[in-house]
């Protein structure tokens, strides 16, 4: 007899119910098959299952066993089919009721003796399988959080391949927990231990954060060694608005794609913060690998990637950032199919202004050649540039600022200002003209006199029409921070100081007379 159940894999983030189809058969020699494009670890899945079918008095009798996974088109991969898998052959060998077993979604690994692991992109699956009207679930207990995170679902945890077939044969039932739980709230806890009131001195910088925050801003921080670019970069999620609970389980959904135990295996209630070292490969920056798994910049996805080093990564790696820095998506095409990960996060960027970091430094003298000097600023391309919309140049903290009496602003003070500039925001938009984009001069309210001196500017400094609209941004974010309906002639001049001078060098000759 052909037994049915349902089982679940993840392809990118997305999840997929797979169809087990087993049969135990008497004719020909005792054999077992296993077919619909199964990679390594799936085809391995045949020792884990039937040793863990024999630890859970579920011996299969010695015959001719055949497990096809549908659909045939699509390469399964994972463990996750371990648990459908031994449920469906136990079911075919009449140990279960085949009414009960094809009534859930089953996903789970299995050890030798028959405990179940947890297995990644969980929630990925809870939401495939009530978009397919298939509403209970078991699952591994540790991934019980993120199922529970999907509303109208039937959840049910299980530590061992005994525990479900003693729940489908009636004997002893599982504890059953419906998704959805606390759903009512719009946003979820926020809670950071790193707070901006550590920074000492970098005023500008400081400032730049607060507009980046409130705007969604990209940000290069240009700078010496020590002179706070790590630190100002790492508490810029503290002064973010808190993640509402849609943003929070989009965010959960491709962490536990990477792994089954991200965050302690529950909601995501911070913004992500990614800081990759600059010897990633490029598939792990974007994304990609045999499977097309989310990379770094998916990771950062409603929260911060910082490149710390720019310079130092590869040229092909930055110049990936291209498409996620405009469209917030990364798209990956390989020969298994296309896949798109979600990539909306804040860029802040950080590196030396040369090689030995001392470049324009009052205190020490700069020992980089020319040549060295001029191959080091072209690691860094016009694109990439063009597309990070403020440009901050530390100068070293004197020590009379790090030793100075007095607390500077706290993250919670400078958020409630960022939030206040969210709000605004959103007020002006509904007031917006009809059919204005944004971007454009009506929907941003700028000023004749402040457009005047930003045409000026841009004619002056020759920059692109992207540089324009995102200078345009910025001049609105500084006029929301203040308040201000009309973006004015000081909101494009501040606007402007954060891109109106290359931090980094361009002319040799202006180098060597440094030097």
């Amino acid at each position: 007899m052909v037994v049915r159940v349902w089982g679940a894999m993840v392809v990118g983030i997305r999840g997929l119910l797979i169809e087990v189809e087993a049969d135990v058969s008497t004719g020909g020699l005792p054999s077992f098959t296993l077919v619909g494009l199964p990679d390594a670890a799936v085809r391995e899945s045949r020792e884990r299952v039937l040793s863990a079918l024999r630890h859970s008095d579920l011996t299969l009798p010695p015959r001719r066993i055949t497990v096809n996974l549908a659909p045939g088109h699509v390469h399964k991969a994972g463990a996750a089919l371990d648990l459908p898998i031994a449920i469906g052959l136990a079911t075919a060998a009449g140990h279960l009721p085949h009414e009960a077993s094809s009534q859930y979604v089953l996903a789970g690994e299995l050890s030798l003796g028959g405990d179940l692991k947890p297995v990644r992109g969980v929630l990925s699956m809870a939401i495939a399988a009530r978009a397919m009207g298939r509403k209970r679930l078991i699952v591994p207990e540790p991934n019980l959080a993120h199922a529970l995170l999907v509303p109208d679902v039937e959840v049910y945890p299980a530590r061992t391949l005994g525990q479900v077939a003693a729940h489908l044969r009636g004997e002893a039932v599982l504890p059953l927990t419906r998704g959805g739980a606390g759903s009512a709230s719009p946003h979820v806890a926020v809670q950071s231990t790193l707070d901006l009131a550590d920074v000492r001195g970098q005023h500008q910088a400081r400032r730049a954060l607060e507009i980046a925050a409130a705007g969604q801003h990209n940000v290069l921080f240009v700078g010496p060694p020590g002179a706070g670019k790590t630190l100002l970069a790492s508490r810029l999620p503290s002064i973010l608005p808190p993640l509402t609970r849609e943003e929070a389980i989009d965010v959960t959904q491709i962490h536990s794609v990477v792994s089954p135990t991200a965050f302690g295996g529950r909601l995501v209630d911070t913004r992500p913060f990614r800081a990759p070292h600059h010897t990633i490969s490029d598939a792990g920056l974007v994304g990609g690998g045999e499977m097309l798994r989310p990379g770094e910049l998916s990771l950062a996805h409603r929260g911060v990637l910082f490149l710390d080093e720019l310079p130092e990564f590869r040229r092909s790696a930055i110049e990936a950032l291209r498409q996620p820095l405009e469209a917030g998506l990364v798209r990956i095409a390989r020969a298994r199919g296309v896949e798109e990960f979600p990539a909306r996060f804040q860029l802040v960027a950080a590196m030396n202004p040369c090689p030995c970091g001392h470049y324009g430094d009052t205190r020490r003298e700069c020992q980089c050649p020319v040549s060295r000097l001029a191959t080091y600023r072209a690691r860094i391309s016009g694109p990439i540039l063009d597309r990070i919309d403020m440009w901050v140049y530390l100068r070293a903290v004197p020590a009379r600022e790090l030793t100075a009496d007095g607390d500077a602003e706290s993250s919670a003070t400078v958020r409630n200002r960022v939030l206040g500039a969210r709000a605004f925001r959103t007020a002006r938009r509904r007031t917006s003209p009809t059919g204005a984009r944004l971007g454009g001069i009506a929907a941003l309210r700028v000023d004749t006199g402040a457009a005047e001196i930003l045409t000026r500017a841009i004619d002056r400094m020759g920059l692109s029409a992207r540089s324009h609209r995102r200078l345009l941004r910025v001049a609105r974010t500084i006029a929301d921070l203040a308040g201000s309906e009309r973006v004015r002639r000081d909101h494009v001049a501040e606007a402007l100081s954060f891109r109106a001078i290359d931090p980094l060098p361009q002319r040799p000759g202006a180098v060597a007379a440094a030097q």
